[in-house]
């Protein structure tokens, strides 16, 4: 993380967590979750990291190699994507979103340095030129039934619709879903621009932020998970992020096999549980002994109390699931997108 960004969250009374270096809070966590339940919140996302792709080849070279269609990425629209191993599973995931002629690819901060240095491996001649951004870029979200007009007190105009984005004063401004957007800020102007918002929104730490991807039913692979699932598993291809109208990329053959097949067993549920529960972690059945049946993908506190989740789940196994036992604790699962 920046560090000017990171001693500027603290003087606004922003605490990390000092083992994992998580974003915890801005001094009340259980206040902050419940604000984001009908109330507008700000929240660094300092969990992301950004990789910008540049040069007169990037983006035929990011369309051979993501999930998505970036040929027709236009510059007020942003994407959902992947890049996937040639046995069709998830490396990373990612928010893309053009910045002038260049690409910019939102994905965990973990992973920043690993999928740089993979993507660097398959340029060859192309004329790209692949820049970690992260330090020099700040992401913040705002959420919530004030976010427009919170928006607006700093001059930014909110798309109107979902994975639509506007620009102004170089800052980026992504719609990712109901009233929930991402911005893009250059690191020098990212405190002046939270002051603006954060008069309009209460200030909140990282766990209130994956609480909203879980209601959203957001997946986002981190180091937990990347190389877990086929895109299907975690219904990517729902959020637009796998197009099945385009040429190869790594993994498309079993992508697109596994889509026209019908062979997915496995699918994106939502889950509740007293237990805590943390991404990787493995789900078991009884029905099903002799291996797991599903993966936690992002869980959060819950606001009511407890704690939740997005999880890849085998769907005929879902009712009977356990936390990382066969006799461990027991879980609910919804599937977000039930299958007939």
């Amino acid at each position: 993380m920046n560090t000017p960004w990171h001693d500027f969250l603290i003087s606004q009374a922003a605490r990390f967590q000092s083992e994992s270096g998580e974003l915890a809070d801005f001094g009340d966590a259980a206040a902050e979750l419940q604000a984001a339940k009908s109330g507008t919140v700000l929240v660094p996302l300092t969990h992301f990291g950004l990789i910008e792709c540049a040069g007169d080849d990037a983006k035929s070279f990011l369309h051979n190699q993501l999930t998505s269609d970036i040929n027709h990425l236009a510059p007020d629209q942003a994407q959902h994507s992947a890049w996937c191993t040639a046995k069709g599973r998830m490396l990373a995931s990612f928010v893309i979103w053009r910045n002038g002629d260049a690409y910019r690819l939102s994905l965990a901060t973990e992973l920043v340095a690993a999928i740089q240095k993979r993507l660097q491996m398959y340029v060859l001649r192309a004329k790209v030129v692949l820049t970690d951004a992260s330090n020099t870029t700040v992401l913040i979200g705002i959420a919530g039934p004030q976010a427009v007009s919170a928006l607006a007190s700093a001059g930014l105009t909110a798309p109107s619709e979902a994975l639509k984005s506007t620009e102004a004063d170089a800052v980026r401004v992504i719609c990712l879903d109901n009233n929930r957007y991402l911005v893009a800020v250059a690191a020098e102007q990212a405190p002046a621009l939270w002051t603006k918002l954060a008069a309009h929104a209460r200030p909140a730490g990282l766990p209130v932020w994956h609480w909203l991807d879980i209601e959203a039913a957001l997946p986002v692979i981190t180091a937990a998970t990347r190389e877990e699932f086929v895109p299907q598993m975690a219904d990517f291809e729902k959020i637009g992020g796998v197009s099945f109208h385009k040429g190869c990329y790594p993994g498309q053959e079993i992508v697109a096999r596994t889509q026209y097949l019908g062979k997915v067993k496995r699918h994106l549920f939502r889950v509740k549980s007293d237990a805590p529960l943390a991404a990787g972690d493995d789900l078991q059945s009884p029905e099903n002994p002799d291996q797991s049946i599903g993966k936690i993908v992002t869980s959060a506190q819950a606001p009511e109390g407890g704690y939740v989740a997005l999880a890849v789940i085998q769907s005929n196994f879902a009712a009977t699931a356990r936390l990382r036992a066969l006799d461990g604790p027991s879980i609910l699962a919804t599937a977000v997108n039930p299958v007939d």
